[in-house]
């Protein structure tokens, strides 16, 4: 095989999600109870833009998410150097051995890659010596170069990668970038119109009517979904991107660091540890605060006794202290095991997900909170009363009467816990017990950067991408929330 398969922690436990979510959707779509809620969703212009956004971050977290080592290239270069009559007499000579070693076990490169790496293999081969600036054609700082008579002098000099195919950079940079933006752009449009053709196809023929016809509708906002706001939002994403494509195969978009390493490669990269640190704690921690929650308000009790004391004594716990504590020890561990870890990404992994473990054990008690108030209203209502009357039992009623009218809380809690996730990551970095410093992560970029806003002239790059990327996730995600609650709150669903 070319590639060897890799299967992270984390990979196995998003692909999990991602089949929960794919059950959930099943099985609400054969229940129309489940179904209303996000059809209001679907039909909200904020919730299907903020969707669009969200998927295209879950797509490049995905493809961040499927992990293999390359195949090594079994030919060595022992012919190198000979010249053609030698190297033809030494193919000779060692063709039995070529014969031998071609049923040799295949070796495979210790190093882990993901789809996005090869996809954004440009970005993560060119490296510069140091900083340089967004578009930049020179280092952002000065050094000594010798001249072509031998003399000395300190100046900035060119990159290596960014905008090495610029004879006089001075005058033909701002032409080649407006030019290609404009290829960019028509790249990003005929796909949008080509995708936009795909979707009124399909909607044309499940509504029996022309393309004609159906791209009217979509227009004029006659359809169910507001599929001119997914469009126009779609075409938005794919025209920047392209745009950014194309710019970033001839300079570094959003500059390098200290390393040389480019800025936009890291901010994609980082997207994934993003989406993990919210998602993954969500998944740690939603059982455990429903579960708690409902039985607290609803039993009541030495039940709600028992549980007010657990999450009052867990909240007593200073969280950083705790974070700060199983993060030390898993570094020891992971120092004393050095041999378990077949690679620096494995023993990153590992640490990433005891972070969102912990962060999940600690993060569960405002839910719990929140559901158990909650729960203590809804068991004195009429139809739960009616319904203990009757002999339903505990469970039927949770599942039926409670649950239901607790899930527009779950989920506004849930968005907005992720958004305070993927913002605590940053601040857990900052202090030194967050993501493995050798993982990407926003919270890593904004940790390097507080020392570079010291230097003169300021290095902005870095913190600029990491806050750009981060504030339109956890914004996307605030406003899909919203919506969220608003379509699954009974009470606002009666109101309408």
């Amino acid at each position: 095989m070319p590639l060897m398969p890799v299967l992270l922690w984390t990979d196995a436990l998003v692909f999990l999600l991602i089949g929960l979510a794919l059950g959930f959707a099943f099985h609400a779509s054969r229940h129309e109870h489940l179904r209303d809620p996000w059809r209001r969703v679907v039909g909200s212009r904020v919730g299907v833009a903020s969707l669009v956004v969200l998927s295209a971050y879950g797509l490049v977290g995905l493809l961040d998410t499927v992990h293999f080592r390359l195949k090594l290239d079994p030919q060595v270069g022992w012919s190198q150097g000979m010249g053609a009559e030698d190297a033809g007499s030494a193919n000779l000579a060692l063709a039995p051995e070529l014969t031998r070693r071609s049923d040799a076990p295949t070796h495979y490169s210790p190093e882990v890659l993901s789809l996005l790496d090869l996809v954004l293999s440009g970005l993560r081969e060119r490296q510069e010596k140091t900083y340089s600036a967004p578009f930049a054609t020179h280092l952002f700082v000065k050094e000594a170069i010798e001249q072509s008579d031998g003399s000395v002098r300190r100046d900035y000099p060119r990159l290596e990668h960014g905008g090495r195919h610029l004879a006089d950079p001075a005058r033909q940079r701002a032409p080649d970038i407006a030019l290609r933006s404009l290829i960019g752009a028509v790249k990003g449009a005929l796909v949008w119109a080509l995708l936009s053709a795909g979707l009124l196809w399909l909607l044309a023929r499940r509504r029996g009517e022309t393309m004609a016809a159906t791209w009217s509708a979509v227009r004029c906002g006659r359809t169910a979904v507001p599929w001119h706001t997914a469009l126009t939002m779609l075409g938005l994403l794919l025209l920047l991107g392209f745009i950014a494509a194309e710019l970033a195969l001839k300079y570094h978009l959003l500059g390098t660091d200290k390393v040389g390493e480019d800025v936009l490669y890291q901010t994609l990269k980082s997207v994934r540890t993003g989406l993990l640190i919210g998602t993954l704690t969500t998944l740690v921690m939603l059982p455990a605060a429903i579960v708690l929650g409902i039985a607290a308000g609803y039993f009541g009790g030495w039940v709600d006794d028992v549980i007010q004391y657990l999450y009052t004594t867990l909240n007593s716990i200073p969280g950083v202290l705790l974070i700060a504590a199983v993060i030390l020890m898993l570094q020891v561990y992971m120092s004393n095991h050095a041999d378990a870890f077949e690679s620096l990404v494995e023993r990153a992994d590992l640490r990433l997900l005891f972070l969102c473990l912990i962060l999940g054990v600690t993060s569960w008690t405002g839910l719990c909170r929140l559901l158990r108030g909650e729960s203590l209203k809804l068991r004195e209502v009429d139809y739960v009363q009616a319904a203990l009357a009757f002999g339903v039992g505990h469970a039927t009623i949770i599942a039926r009467h409670i649950l239901p009218n607790l899930m527009h809380i779950v989920l506004i809690t849930l968005a907005l816990d992720f958004s305070g996730l993927v913002l605590a990551e940053a601040v857990l970095s900052y202090v030194n017990i967050g993501v493995d410093p050798t993982m990407n992560s926003w919270g890593n970029m904004i940790n390097g950067a507080r020392l570079e806003l010291a230097r003169d002239p300021v290095v902005w790059w870095s913190l600029a991408a990491a806050f750009l990327f981060m504030f339109a996730l956890v914004l996307a995600a605030n406003l899909f929330a919203d919506v969220l609650r608003d379509a699954f709150d009974p009470r606002l669903r009666r109101g309408a």
